[in-house]
């Protein structure tokens, strides 16, 4: 191919000849650089000496004032103009970078602070009253950049919300008095119950954790920045917030609550909750649904006498609300990455199927 490319017609430039030919002009021009003799390295410039380059001592230099005292932590700009002040001036910054890179010791300077691993908080809730989980969200007035704070406290096992409260303001004293009033209400012995939230300022706060422990309620935090662990709020509150009428924004605090009482009302006995096969929160808390299901079945039954063509699987059965729910449940590649031991896993108890607790 090369030879069709020396041979061609003296009309024909090389750019059309490779064009004819379908090949690269540049691996063309440089094929005929080697075949004439001349090494494409001995042309780079990294490996050709620089007459303007630091001397070898001057280099040495250089590298004992980064890695000395003063200097040590700091970058290159700021040794720079700190060696101005001094009427020194060794190099330019560009070659003080330069030097640092060739042995790796550009970058941060400054000592880290060592990175966080967070467990992943593991939930399992078997009953009522086992595990709550809570999160604030705001809501809008008609007043620009005013806003409420909600607070939402659910039960994980029924998703029945427990507790609630409109208030003006977003702080642990408020979230402490919520869940003191919470526990006092429904009963919740010592050791009971574990509290799941994510890692806002009230959620975090010591008064805040000082009381739960006082009340012998274990805490479980989501993991910083991940907003998927704490999904059963979050999904309560975008149910709210996608009602019809819903507002948008309120008035304020008394249409606030006077709403949100009403919805809350419809979520808990009304609402028939896709997640717990039909059944509305308020049914799987009190356990009411097991007397519920047994009409439901008895009207499945009836269906299925009268036209028993119709059902091509067989008699229908209703499903029932899961036994079992989870926040971050365990699957079975955590098991074969060893994130938790498959043995002790099948005996889990809720209490002890808490990883992130406060």
């Amino acid at each position: 191919m090369n030879l069709a490319i020396e041979h061609r017609p003296k009309r024909l430039s090389i750019s059309a000849a490779c064009r004819v030919l379908n090949l690269n002009r540049s691996s063309v021009l440089q094929r005929r650089k080697g075949l004439a003799g001349v090494n494409p390295e001995k042309r780079s410039r990294k490996k050709a000496p620089q007459p303007r380059a630091l001397k070898a001592e001057e280099t040495a230099g250089v590298k004992e004032l980064f890695r000395s005292q003063p200097f040590c932590d700091q970058p290159p700009a700021q040794v720079y103009q700190c060696l101005l002040e001094e009427g020194k001036a060794p190099c330019s910054v560009s070659t003080m970078y330069r030097i640092l890179r060739k042995d790796g010791e550009n970058g941060e300077r400054r000592d880290q602070r060592p990175a966080q691993h967070h467990a992943i908080p593991r939930l399992k809730a078997t009953t009522p009253n086992q595990v709550w989980t809570w999160d604030i969200t705001k809501l809008a007035l008609v007043t620009r950049g005013v806003y409420l704070s909600l607070y939402a406290v659910t039960d994980l096992y029924s998703r029945y919300t427990v507790a609630w409260m409109v208030s003006l303001k977003e702080n642990s004293a408020l979230a402490t008095q919520l869940m003191t009033e919470a526990t006092s209400r429904y009963r919740i012995d010592p050791g009971q119950l574990t509290l799941h939230q994510d890692r806002g300022s009230p959620m975090t706060a010591t008064g805040y954790l000082g009381d739960m422990k006082q009340l012998d309620i274990t805490c479980s935090h989501s993991r910083p920045r991940v907003s998927n662990d704490n999904p059963f709020s979050e999904s309560g509150f975008r149910t709210l917030k996608y009602q019809p009428d819903y507002p948008g924004k309120f008035t304020g605090l008394t249409h606030a609550r006077s709403w949100c009482e009403d919805y809350y009302n419809w979520y808990n006995y009304e609402h028939h909750h896709s997640g717990l096969n039909g059944y509305t929160p308020e049914q799987v808390f009190t356990g009411r649904f097991v007397d519920i299901a047994r009409t439901k079945q008895t009207a499945l039954d009836e269906r299925y006498s009268m036209n028993p063509e119709r059902f091509v699987h067989g008699r229908p059965m209703l499903k029932q609300p899961p036994t079992e729910v989870f926040i971050n449940p365990i699957s079975a590649e955590d098991i074969e990455a060893g994130n938790i031991d498959k043995v002790n896993f099948p005996t889990l108890t809720a209490a002890g199927y808490v990883k992130a607790a406060c």
